[in-house]
């Protein structure tokens, strides 16, 4: 018979061994989390270690990601496949066991964590899916999406900025399968946080619209059980559970401390540790009668066949809906998905318009929504201004099976939660706000990178372009820092159509994010043949040629396509022979095979140039370095935009001179 204190040693000392083994990590989290872990994943957590993308599976999500032990020694213990070589192999080359978690790499690991916070949104992000998701698809006696979110957070999770955006619109749409625990131990890498963290957090969930279960011994596991059952009550509000804790508990000389909390114990420390755990068993080794009681495979499998025969049921009572459901957790488009999608590109290039490509990105979500239900956005609060409405939207906070969220002026939380809708399932998720913005919400952007998250960035007013809201709204260094982030595409579209094409690319692509960087002012629209509008999709095309041994080439995109094209022309009259290309997607254009970047570029013409108002460094990979590039060196100014182009150069004679300058050097 093994007691439930045992049982949670079990966690406590794989943690503190693997963090012996890899001379390096953070012990003190798993060891005073142990407890509630325990109860959580024994008595709560619905899942199946045997199927871990089993669809209706609660999410568990380590916020507090340096604690990473404590999840792999759960995943270990119960079932999944991550041996014990795995975690003998803790933040070493090639593992499954890195030193925070990460998606994709580990078996039954939700999201990535480990920037601080960002767990807690990514939570707040499935809470919202599976809410919405329920209301668009279950009906009476078939709750086929019925799971809850846990989170554990730690005081660190709590003091990040985010916390306060992510929980104020959790409690606001009353997510009320959302509990999060948090690990009030004291203590952080400094020491004591009563020196810099005195919030009353009770008071403060409670303004968010949160049920609180305040002053939990998150050692009983009574106590603990008792706090879930209650959280679990309660449907209209999401719960947090206030547990105290001990950091490093069990530890006799460093527990309660700053030491236990980012660095190995120590052998001696840990053999102290087993005697007062009085933990018999040497590094690694777990007792056959404990692995029995924390196994949860065919529990799981029980869970998740008695799920399968309620789903065949519903298939039978509601087959068009079942049918959806799957397509739709399955990443499937619709059949007739390509064949509406090119009819409204070719409609477009057969009927141009000079608009702003956000009113061209507003036309595409239009069109596009009417094919995909799971397309699900939102805006930091200017919803006007990115046009990210439109006929078909509807706002969960009036309508629970809606396809709009109002984030509020929220871009970090807005982002970090739509990676958590991402990675929860059936739903390919948008978020917009100001290009300049995107620096609120920079972290949460990159960790969509690094996931390779399906999100949509839709960024509006692009360039100096915006005019009088002046430098502190005019994106410079912006585009190329998405530009140069791993597995980012960046989009700027010189008009309706390559906005089109560029919401196309970005909802057929299969993971990872793609940017969406839009003008606020109105663009020209070019003729096309349809091999150019074929070859948009590469990223970059010849948009005009004269079709002679190159002289000189002009490379552009956005708003400044047009003044390129026209002073290409004047240059061409003069006798060179020039092309110009537009290249809306240098990240889509790299991936290209040799033979195109040849076609498009040949080494031969050596005289290039880029025209594009946004920071002119990055451009070099294109141009070589004694290209021309005609872009930004310093902030913008407050002012109409076409002073502005005037102003730093963005004008056809500029163009001309400098290229004819180029051309004689």
């Amino acid at each position: 018979m093994c007691s439930r204190r045992e049982l949670a040693n079990a966690i406590r000392m794989l943690s503190i061994d693997a963090v012996q083994n890899a001379k390096s990590g953070h012990p003190g989290m798993p060891m005073g989390m142990a407890d509630i872990a325990e109860v959580l994943w024994r008595d709560f957590l619905q899942h199946n270690p045997k199927n871990p993308n089993w669809n209706n599976r609660d999410r568990f999500i380590l916020s507090n990601g340096h604690g990473s032990m404590l999840l792999y020694s759960l995943l270990h213990l119960t079932g999944y496949n991550l041996s014990i070589q795995e975690l003998k192999n803790f933040r070493q080359l090639n593992s499954k066991t890195p030193g925070h978690p990460e998606t994709g790499e580990t078996p039954g690991v939700e999201t990535t964590t480990g920037p601080l916070g960002q767990g807690l949104a990514n939570a707040v992000g499935m809470a919202v899916a599976e809410k919405t998701l329920s209301a668009y698809f279950n009906r009476p006696n078939y709750n086929i999406v019925d799971h809850y979110t846990w989170a554990f957070v730690g005081d660190g999770c709590l003091m990040e900025g985010i916390s306060h955006e992510v929980c104020s619109l959790a409690g606001t749409l009353k997510l009320g399968k959302l509990i999060i625990f948090y690990d009030k131990n004291g203590i952080s890498i400094d020491g004591e946080t009563s020196n810099w963290f005195t919030d009353d957090t009770v008071q403060r969930f409670k303004s968010y619209n949160w049920h609180v279960l305040d002053n939990v011994n998150g050692h009983d596991a009574e106590s603990i059980r008792k706090n879930i059952e209650e959280a679990k009550l309660i449907t209209d509000k999401p719960s947090i559970i206030i547990c105290n804790t001990i950091i490093g508990f069990g530890s006799p000389n460093k527990s309660g401390t700053a030491e236990s909390h980012g660095a190995p114990l120590g052998e001696k420390e840990i053999n102290l540790t087993r005697q007062k755990l009085d933990w018999k068993y040497p590094a690694f080794q777990i007792p056959t009668k404990i692995y029995e009681k924390w196994d949860f495979r065919k529990k799981g499998l029980e869970l998740e066949k008695k799920w399968n025969k309620k789903f065949s049921s519903y298939q039978s009572e509601y087959p068009d809906l079942s049918i959806e459901y799957l397509r739709r957790i399955n990443k499937e488009l619709p059949i007739n998905w390509h064949e509406k999608t090119n009819n409204y590109i070719n409609f477009l290039q057969d009927n141009p318009k000079n608009i702003a490509s956000r009113q061209a990105s507003q036309n595409s979500l239009e069109e596009f929504s009417k094919i995909l239900p799971e397309l699900i956005g939102g805006s930091a609060d200017l919803s006007p201004s990115n046009l990210t409405k439109c006929s078909h939207s509807s706002s969960i906070t009036d309508n629970s099976s809606g396809n709009y969220i109002h984030y509020g002026v929220r871009e970090f939380g807005m982002t970090a939660i739509a990676n958590g809708i991402s990675h929860h399932g059936g739903f390919i998720p948008y978020t917009a706000t100001f290009l300049i913005f995107v620096e609120y919400a920079r972290n949460a952007v990159r960790m969509s990178a690094l996931m390779n998250t399906k999100h949509i960035f839709v960024y509006t007013h692009d360039s100096i372009g915006l005019g009088e809201d002046g430098p502190t709204h005019q994106p410079i260094e912006q585009l190329s820092s998405l530009r140069m982030t791993p597995n980012i595409d960046v989009w700027r579209p010189s008009d309706q159509v390559e906005t089109a094409v560029a919401w196309k690319y970005a909802i057929e692509k299969k993971s990872g994010p793609t940017a969406l960087i839009l003008s606020r002012q109105n663009l020209f629209q070019f003729d096309r043949e349809p091999k150019q509008l074929d070859e948009i999709y590469y990223g970059a095309y010849i948009l005009y040629d004269s079709k002679k041994t190159l002289d000189i080439i002009f490379i552009s995109t956005g708003s400044e396509l047009n003044i390129t094209l026209l002073a290409a022309k004047k240059i061409a009259s003069l006798g060179y022979s020039v092309r110009v290309i537009s290249m809306p997607s240098t990240n889509v254009y790299d991936q290209q095979d040799d033979s195109y970047k040849e076609f498009l570029l040949p080494s031969y013409v050596t005289k290039r140039v880029v025209v594009e108002a946004s920071i002119e460094d990055f451009w070099y990979k294109y141009v070589g370095i004694n290209g021309l590039i005609i872009g930004m060196k310093t902030f913008g100014e407050s002012a109409p935009a076409e002073d502005l182009f005037e102003k730093f150069g963005f004008t056809i004679d500029n163009i001309v001179s400098r290229s004819l300058n180029l051309l004689k050097s």
